[in-house]
């Protein structure tokens, strides 16, 4: 016969009820918890002292999430009214866009496509894949409606991603604004593969720089409203802030004017680099200049002779305007402009040098003349979301307006309206 175990409770001397076990039992379940809480702290707080915890955030209200935030609830009567604000803005600005708009005037003509014309139609100049062809070509414009100056004269190349990332970061920023020789990793990387051409040091570097748009674009014919010869400005079309702070001629260039009767390689022979002066078209002038390590390195204006002069190199504006990347792949660059009003009726006539060629990417080219206003040239389509987006907002407010006053009026907050989940 065995012999009954003694409580536990008992045995211990304390005295708990009879049995013992209900109250043993809550007294281990605090016990572990108390030891369990004290575990976890000494697990969170008590592995470094406060002053080893260097990684702790502070106890501010930013660091612990404790700032005053705005919760806004969104009243009926307060949202009708921003809708009604936003809608009978919109609206108008809208309208006054598309209206300004439509009074753009822009002509456009098409010179080269890799795509042959209609039957019975033909391209002003096409060169197809040759590169460089130099091909002269006339292209006529008439001007139907009376413009205003400022006429802007732009080209519009089709199919050319400007927009891939390879491409926008192909260039050396350092070497635009003038260093010469070394260059940094990441700047010869983004560079590749037109950083080095055989022995020769490419100068600027890069894809964007070496796919420049040389078509050359010149007014032969036009008249102005006043009845003078126009001329097409070539100035002034760059970002000021680009030409200032972003393109400089290499370190180290300079460059003089040559004696009256100088004007030949004598001019070259002390402190230069040339081998034959470069002569200003306009002026007549004749002018000497220095590049460094021009044995080894490439510069633009040898790139691109017939439109980079040797005096301006990366500062020529039309090159900074082709260095400002298009996000679309159908774009327009700004050429030239006019400053004197053009009559209706007026022909314009410019002699175009064919060296771009299009075949290989797809795409076409077009010369453009438009004139603006102070949104900008003619663009409809934000115009059209002004519209859109008012008209929508004003018929979401008259809808709101009616469903909320009319149809199910309510008291916001209504607790007669709470309905809780059921169980």
């Amino acid at each position: 016969m065995s012999t009954p175990r003694p409580n536990a409770s008992a045995s211990s001397g304390s005295g708990g009820d009879e049995g013992g076990t209900p109250l043993s039992s809550s007294l281990r379940q605090r016990k572990n918890k108390s030891n369990h809480t004290t575990s976890m702290e000494d697990d969170e707080d008590s592995v470094l002292s406060l002053s080893e915890q260097t990684n702790r955030p502070k106890d501010v209200a930013l660091q612990q999430q404790r700032v005053n935030a705005w919760h806004p609830i969104l009243d009926p009567t307060w949202v009708i009214v921003a809708l009604l604000y936003i809608g009978v803005i919109m609206v108008p600005v809208g309208w006054k866009m598309w209206t300004l708009s439509n009074s753009v005037t822009e002509y456009s003509i098409k010179y080269d496509d890799y795509q042959p014309p209609p039957m019975g139609q033909e391209l002003a100049c096409p060169i197809n894949n040759t590169f460089n062809a130099g091909r002269k070509c006339n292209l006529t414009i008439t001007v139907n409606e009376y413009m205003k100056p400022p006429v802007l004269v732009y080209y519009q190349l089709t199919n050319f991603y400007q927009n891939y990332r390879k491409y926008a970061k192909s260039f050396d920023p350092y070497q635009l604004y003038g260093r010469v020789g070394s260059q940094d990793a990441v700047s010869r990387q983004n560079c590749e593969p037109l950083n080095i051409l055989g022995n020769m040091t490419l100068n600027p570097c890069g894809l964007i720089a070496n796919t420049f748009f040389n078509d050359i674009f010149r007014l032969v014919e036009g008249r102005a409203a006043t009845g003078k010869r126009l001329q097409m400005r070539e100035d002034g079309i760059a970002w000021q802030s680009d030409l200032e702070y972003m393109y400089n001629q290499p370190d180290g260039f300079n460059f003089s004017e040559c004696p009256s009767n100088g004007c030949d390689a004598s001019c070259c022979a002390v402190g230069s680099s040339c081998t034959t002066p470069w002569k200003d078209p306009e002026t007549g002038k004749c002018y000497r200049y220095y590049y460094p390590d021009d044995d080894t390195t490439q510069y633009l204006y040898e790139t691109y002779p017939d439109i980079i002069s040797p005096i301006e190199g990366v500062t020529n504006e039309h090159f900074v305007v082709w260095m400002r990347v298009a996000p679309l792949r159908n774009f327009r660059k700004l050429y030239g402009w006019f400053d004197q009003p053009i009559d209706a009726g007026t022909k314009l006539v410019f002699e175009v040098t064919a060296n771009y060629a299009v075949t290989p990417f797809k795409g076409g080219k077009a010369l453009l003349i438009t004139s603006n206003n102070i949104f900008g040239g003619k663009n409809i389509y934000t115009a059209l979301f002004m519209l859109v987006l008012g008209a929508f907002c004003l018929v979401s407010a008259f809808f709101f307006l009616f469903e909320h006053f009319a149809w199910k009026p309510r008291k916001l907050a209504d607790v007669a309206n709470l309905r809780y989940k059921e169980e």
